[in-house]
């Protein structure tokens, strides 16, 4: 009989985005593997329904001011309520702030319980002005209750460990997370598709990102107008959305730069054969973590141009290079790949991205969470499948501790 993993997280954009993408991709592989998963996510109203990723429970979130649409679990009775009903065997939990007193939640009821840490909460506070020092000390603090209240701390990347290490956290795993590397391919290139974008001289350079202030898409404009100013005839194309693009189209328009805003481009293939067909694709958050879109670039045979001060430059290695948080610095490693052969470039990329399957990630996150593949053949009674009498029973145990209305 499989493990119920029950899985809880916040900022879950509703149509896009890495962790999302994680979280779905994760989700369809521990049910794979003959186990539970339930998720529970913030949404504008209730839900609870069977998907390929298993059940995911919608639980009514506000939206967060100023932050183009992320939603956060704030009614911590109707989260309880609606984990003793499903009671786990593991819980896994994709928030390290106002998510973190569930571990506590969990360590009450013998539940082993991991936290995923897909950023550096140390450089999350830099961003947003807190000097070293400042930050360091909160992280650290911070940090020391997490580690305090979960069973394990699962890092996607060495970059977001170790705050942890510092701290000797006594339970720590690495699990990368992985790459769709059918749906992100280099055979997906398009010339028509490049036709729309750029005349037969230019360079296509792509930047797939949510727009928000820390992913910092201003500097891949940077970039541009640095490439421009130096004589290379490069055009960006974003596809994206957030909160600040109004003010990235307005530079736009101000400096007469050769860039295009897609907004979110919902379709699979169209997003394919974008990033199959750019020369380089820029990921300039200097916060970034696993990167799964700069993960997907390299997939379809795109080299990256990363901030050296994420956690992407030991992902990409030699399928890109990382560049300094400025757009000159930005611009030079976009020149030093396209002197690159066309063939070996792209041959590096698709070569780096097979290293990072999907069945890898979730073999090492089901190893964090000591769960072997089960017999899927005999799920618990209350979570068999999509069953109507067996959804209503889960159901009506919701609604009776509240945890729907």
């Amino acid at each position: 009989m499989g493990l119920r993993i029950v899985r809880v997280a916040n900022f879950v954009t509703p149509t896009s985005g890495g962790l999302r993408t994680a979280l779905r991709r994760l989700g369809a592989g521990y049910l794979a593997a003959g186990h539970q998963p339930v998720l529970i996510v913030p949404g504008p109203e209730a839900g609870d329904e069977e998907t390929e990723q298993g059940r995911v429970i919608t639980l009514p979130g506000p939206v967060v001011p100023g932050m183009g649409g992320y939603r956060v679990l704030t009614d911590r009775s109707r989260v309880a309520a609606t984990l003793a009903a499903l009671r786990p065997d593991r819980l896994e939990v994709s928030d390290r702030t106002t998510l973190r007193w569930t571990g506590r939640w969990a360590r009450e009821r013998e539940v082993p319980a991991a936290m995923v840490s897909h950023e550096s909460l140390d450089g999350v506070l830099r961003m947003w002005g807190l000097p070293r020092f400042a930050a360091r000390r909160v992280s650290d603090a911070v940090n020391a209750r997490t580690v305090r209240d979960f069973t394990r701390i699962i890092c996607t990347t060495e970059w977001a460990a170790r705050e942890f290490r510092r701290l000797d956290a006594p339970d720590l795993r690495l699990a990368p997370l992985g790459v769709d590397l059918t749906l992100r391919h280099p055979g997906h290139r398009d010339e028509a598709l490049r036709d729309e974008f750029v005349a037969p001289h230019e360079k296509l350079l792509v930047m797939c990102s949510r727009l928000s202030h820390e992913k910092r898409p201003e500097r891949a404009l940077d970039a541009l107008a640095e490439l421009r100013r130096r004589g290379v005839p490069a055009v960006l194309v974003i596809a994206g959305d957030g909160p600040v693009r109004a003010r990235l189209a307005a530079r736009i328009e101000r400096d007469g730069l050769p860039a295009r805003l897609l907004g979110h481009v919902a379709d699979p293939a169209r997003l394919s054969a974008l990033l199959a067909t750019a020369d380089v694709a820029l990921a300039p958050g200097p916060i970034e973590t696993f990167g799964l879109a700069a993960l997907e670039a390299l997939a379809s045979g795109t080299p990256v141009v990363a901030s050296a001060s994420s956690a992407l430059p030991p992902i990409i290695a030699n399928a890109g290079l990382p560049a300094l948080d400025t757009g000159p610095a930005f611009a030079d490693a976009v020149r030093s790949l396209l002197a690159r052969p066309a063939t070996t470039r792209r041959a590096l990329a698709r070569a780096r991205a097979e290293e990072f399957g999907w069945d890898a990630a979730v073999a090492a996150f089901l190893s964090a969470h000591d769960a072997e593949p089960a017999d899927a053949a005999g799920p618990r009674p209350d979570l068999a499948g999509p069953s109507p009498g067996a959804a209503a029973s889960l159901k009506a145990v919701l609604l009776s501790k509240g945890a729907l209305r």
